[in-house]
């Protein structure tokens, strides 16, 4: 018996249901914040980096679904590998047996970090940290992970212990005994380790959360000090892996660093099917499936699938053939570069940092009166409208998607396609240059700012 389903037709009938169905059965609060900052938009088709709307029109994507979509959106070599996979009708998921898709993309994904030896896959980044923390400990029998203040690196219980930020915390005691250091500081790093309990640190290269970058040699230097305390150094890529910030690894444009572990997800799944990959030394995954008795201490339901595995390969492939991670570097200096140039150009912009296509663009505190008189304003109101405030006009009236980079910061992080070039870059500073004028004119945009601080006050 064949039973028929057409999600076309589904689509068409129910589609534009789409915020009242997520109000109703998701989360709610989602809709009312798309719908208080105008970003509920409808988008019907979506290509590279770029989103259309019913009428056809284009909104320029420098978000990339939080990083997810580092090849854009439905590359077509991604698109083949998947038909090609689906058509294979292979015998997926039998759980005694070894498919070799699996064993393909870790041999592959492994020639970008030649130091390393094994791979665990699973389904997201916040699994590829909860296995790193996992195996951390086991392979060296201490109970303490050390992380870095203001980081991010998962929502789940485990990895949630390692945030750095209470926001996200907040409500789910009790976590995990780890404890946060300075991103950059080497005194506090030794001094947790002389404890003698410390099973590694967690670190991301960039932080995602205002886009801070570790000083120059404090990897390495932390590497030596936690294989001096015989810990180890895990590097959370999953936002800044493969290719985002200009190297494959966000930890490679340091010469010397190899970490232990590394956690990887978001783009290797090319925008279609969850993966994340958890690499690591041999000796690690050997303390972990220690005997046949041990075969599946650590597992995932649906990691390895053949899908994801599929979607991974392509992902490689693409980014070898098209010269991504130098597309990457290229057009993220190119555009860094440009911004940089703005800020002695505009009072509110305080700064640009970042590296490849992670770009942080900091607003602060102007010098001249009335500027500063709006901007205190605000900030009494709730840290952060300021850089709201940028976000909805690139999008309401310029079809540019951004994002802040944090709660309660002023900071922007742009993130696309790493395809873009430099017909994207001239797009965003068209677009951005008008905002900034248009918020040191005191245009439109403080009338919408008056709306953010009343929004603010009621939620207080």
């Amino acid at each position: 018996m064949t039973t028929e389903f057409d999600l076309g037709a589904l689509l068409a009938e129910r589609g534009a249901e789409r915020y009242e169905l997520h109000a109703k059965h998701l989360n709610h609060q989602l809709p009312r914040m798309l719908h208080t900052i105008g970003f509920d938009k409808v988008y019907e088709r979506a290509e590279g980096a770029h989103f259309f709307d019913a009428d056809g029109n284009d909104y320029l994507d420098m978000l990339a679904g939080f990083g997810v979509m580092g090849l854009g959106r439905h590359h077509p070599v991604v698109r083949k590998a998947l038909h090609d996979v689906l058509d294979a009708s292979l015998a997926d998921l039998t759980r005694f047996d070894c498919q070799p898709l699996p064993g393909l993309l870790a041999e592959r994904l492994l020639t970008h970090s030649p130091h390393l030896d094994r791979v665990f896959f699973g389904n997201s980044g916040t699994e590829a940290v909860e296995t790193a923390l996992k195996f951390a400990r086991r392979a060296t029998g201490r109970p303490r992970i050390l992380y870095c203040e203001h980081s991010f690196h998962g929502l789940t219980t485990g990895s949630l212990s390692v945030n750095g930020e209470e926001g996200f915390r907040e409500g789910f005691a009790p976590l995990l005994p780890d404890t946060a250091v300075p991103l950059g500081d080497l005194d506090a790093l030794a001094r947790e380790l002389r404890k003698g309990d410390v099973a590694a640190l967690i670190v991301e290269p960039i932080q995602g959360k205002g886009v801070h970058e570790a000083p120059p040699g404090y990897l390495r230097a932390a590497q030596e000090l936690l294989h001096k305390h015989k810990a180890l150094l895990i590097a959370d890529e999953v936002q800044t892996g493969l290719g985002r910030t200009g190297d494959f690894y966000a930890y490679q444009h340091e010469d010397g660093v190899e970490p232990d572990l590394v956690c990887v997800a978001k783009a290797l799944s090319g925008g279609y099917v969850p993966v994340s990959a958890t690499l690591g030394k041999d000796w690690i995954f050997k303390k972990v499936y220690s005997s046949i008795d041990r075969v599946l201490i650590h597992s995932a339901s649906f990691g390895s699938n053949a899908q994801a595995m599929a979607a991974g390969l392509a992902v490689l492939s693409v980014m070898e053939n098209e010269q991504i991670v130098a597309n990457a570097r290229a057009t993220g200096e190119l555009l860094k570069s440009r911004l940089a140039a703005l800020v002695d150009r505009y009072e509110l912009l305080a700064d640009v940092r970042g590296r490849g296509l992670m770009i942080g663009i900091e607003f602060g505190r102007p010098r001249s009166l009335k500027l500063r008189g709006r901007w205190t304003m605000l900030q009494a109101a709730r840290k952060g409208l300021f850089a709201q405030m940028v976000v909805v006009p690139l999008l309401q009236r310029h079809r540019i998607l951004t994002q802040v980079s944090g709660d309660h910061l002023e900071v922007i992080k742009l993130i696309p396609p790493l395809v873009i070039g430099e017909a994207e870059v001239d797009r965003f500073m068209d677009a951005f240059t008008a905002v900034m004028d248009d918020a040191h004119g005191g245009g439109l945009m403080w009338d919408f700012g008056k709306t953010l601080v009343k929004q603010a006050v009621a939620n207080r």
